[in-house]
């Protein structure tokens, strides 16, 4: 069975994104560190991170798709009177609708996060950004994805502002942020005066359809001493600048590659003259990667 993909490698530059040489061959030959630090790399997370070496970053920052239109509710439902006919989401991720079966979505979760988590260096930590939410009536508060990983605290993330037309429970105007933790985890001094509730408002002028705001996640990456941060569902980038606003490290992974390439584009103003050229962010682009076959 013939198996191809292209790597096309995207130089980010302070003016221009030029693109050079398509590679073939199989995920697994994407070579650590080279490959992967400061670059966006196209594909699917867990193929990706499972092609990684255990121990190889020190943070994990990242907001999943939260499976918003498999719901109880009309909120995000085609059809179901328009109410929310002009949201982001509406349609979904560019690469994935976001409406598995809730078994289906926990399962991919957990596996996610153990891959994340094998990943981790013994001293660090995941900050898992996902939405509480009610179905049937009844609180679903994502236990059954964390269930037995290590959660040491719940961040509050009141981002105000939001949309709710069910009279039978009041606004939410706030996610979570799970810290999952390697035992020897440590905050910075002075950081845990940040407390557990933090208030940052929405990304207006993000057009991808759920952007996190780039000071919460300043916020996360300053109050450790990470070097490399990895963001598994990377999507416009904003983990990957807040890194370099940090003068740290990234590796971001995202199946879109028109998410891929919007994160990028938003990299290429960033001021990256203190690091090598070596070391300055690119595109790996994998398309139809299929390890589990033979050649």
């Amino acid at each position: 069975m013939h198996h191809t993909w292209h790597r096309d490698r995207y130089a980010i530059m302070s003016s221009s994104i030029s693109s050079a040489d398509i590679y073939r061959g199989f995920v697994n030959q994407l070579r650590y560190p080279e490959d992967y630090i400061n670059k966006i790399v196209h594909g699917d997370c867990i193929d990706v991170m499972k092609a990684l070496p255990s121990g190889c970053v020190d943070l994990v920052v990242t907001s999943p798709p939260y499976n918003l239109k498999n719901s109880t509710g009309n909120g995000m439902k085609n059809g179901r009177g328009g109410k929310w006919s002009n949201a982001a989401l509406i349609k979904g991720y560019s690469h994935h609708d976001d409406c598995m079966p809730h078994e289906d979505y926990v399962a991919w979760q957990r596996t996610c996060l153990t891959e994340m988590f094998r990943l981790l260096s013994d001293d660090g930590a995941i900050f898992y950004n996902h939405k509480w939410r009610v179905q049937n009536g009844l609180l679903q508060d994502r236990s059954d994805i964390v269930k037995d990983f290590p959660v040491r605290q719940i961040i509050i993330w009141r981002r105000k502002g939001g949309i709710n037309f069910n009279p039978g429970y009041f606004l939410p105007t706030y996610e979570v942020i799970y810290l999952i933790a390697k035992t020897k985890f440590r905050l910075v001094p002075k950081a845990n005066a940040y407390g557990d509730v933090w208030e940052f408002g929405q990304e207006m002028h993000n057009p991808h359809p759920a952007p996190f705001p780039v000071e919460l996640i300043e916020r996360i990456v300053g109050s450790t001493d990470a070097q490399t941060v990895l963001d598994p569902f990377v999507g416009s980038g904003t983990t990957a600048l807040a890194s370099l606003n940090l003068g740290r490290n990234f590796i971001g992974i995202d199946v879109s590659d028109h998410y891929c390439n919007m994160a990028v584009a938003r990299l290429m103003g960033h001021d990256l003259s203190r690091l090598s050229d070596e070391s300055k962010p690119k595109q790996n682009t994998l398309f139809n990667v299929d390890i589990e076959s033979e050649p």
